[in-house]
């Protein structure tokens, strides 16, 4: 069977790094996540990863307590970059070739984030992980991931959740919440449906890339996405 998505963008929230705890990361749950990953590469697609840090901190916390907005997002980057070094190692320890790449400059821990060495390190088969969002306040991960994904030319921005793919209304919330296969760009924003937030959906739209929401707790649901399987809702 041919792959249908030969280069993809991964969206993985700070909080899929937590598994079953309350805060931090689950090495455990990390372990198996990064077995997905490596099944997928090994088939010869490349993986572009864009993480978040809610698992360690949200610029929304800080707003929330009173902090200026643009030192709490900045704080949350820097927990993207803790989940992305987190992630280099596990990977590396399955001998699968990683990049961090930063958009806040740390020439210790990671390379600056230079769009064209990011698609070399690409072509060259190594794993990117994108890490500091987009390196400015105010836009989340979502957004980065979005941007990264155009800047890469990326055939499908894929975001991993904890559901089976975007519903009516919160499925944990309302048991007769309906799954939504396929959905249109304007009718994820105008439905406010939460795939993610607006900006990111409408830079897929501009740039008519498609998002395909998953659930990354069940085994082999990424493998079967790029090779065009009935997974998950898609949005385009």
């Amino acid at each position: 069977m041919p792959l249908v998505y030969k280069r993809i963008l991964l969206k993985l929230s700070g909080e899929a790094l937590m598994g079953d705890q309350e805060y931090g990361i689950d090495p455990h749950f990390v372990s198996e996540l990064c077995d997905e990953i490596k099944d997928v590469y090994e088939i010869g697609v490349q993986i572009a990863i864009v993480i978040g840090g809610g698992n360690i901190f949200r610029g929304i916390q800080g707003t929330e307590i009173g902090m200026d907005r643009a030192t709490a997002d900045y704080m949350g980057m820097l927990a993207t970059v803790m989940n992305a070094l987190a992630l280099q190692d596990v990977l590396e320890k399955k001998d699968v070739p990683t990049r961090v790449m930063s958009a806040i400059e740390m020439r210790q821990i990671a390379e600056p984030y230079i769009r064209r060495r990011a698609i070399r390190h690409l072509e060259k088969g190594r794993i990117v992980i994108f890490a500091a969002g987009t390196g400015s306040p105010f836009f989340t991960t979502d957004t980065t991931g979005a941007l990264r994904a155009a800047e890469i030319k990326a055939d499908i921005l894929l975001k991993a959740t904890k559901v089976d793919g975007v519903y009516d209304k919160d499925p944990e919330k309302y048991p007769d919440a309906k799954l939504l296969k396929e959905i249109s760009y304007l009718d994820a924003i105008n439905k406010n449906l939460k795939v993610m937030d607006h900006t990111a959906i409408t830079l897929c739209m501009e740039n008519r890339l498609p998002i395909g929401v998953f659930n990354i707790k069940k085994k082999g649901n990424l493998r079967k996405i790029v090779f065009g399987e009935d997974v998950g809702s898609i949005v385009r």
